[in-house]
């Protein structure tokens, strides 16, 4: 793992297209911006970690399918 420190204002660049820049800290909470490309997802990772089990069951098909219609397609 990666551990990097920023300040308020600074950002770090993941790729060529996704910029992570610190908003704010206050009261140990820290804000975050992305800056993204619309097709890249960006998620919490405990939703991640939800959908995983909920998806449990579930073809590939049928998940792709979701994600489709996710997307807008």
């Amino acid at each position: 793992m990666l551990v990097l420190s920023r300040q308020v204002g600074e950002a770090f660049r993941v790729g060529d297209d996704v910029e992570i820049r610190i908003l704010g800290v206050s009261a140990g909470v820290v804000k975050v911006g992305v800056e993204a490309p619309r097709e890249v997802i960006v998620y919490r990772s405990e939703l991640a970690d939800m959908n995983r089990e909920a998806a449990k069951g579930w073809t590939r098909p049928e998940l792709e399918q979701l994600a489709g219609r996710l997307r807008g397609e």
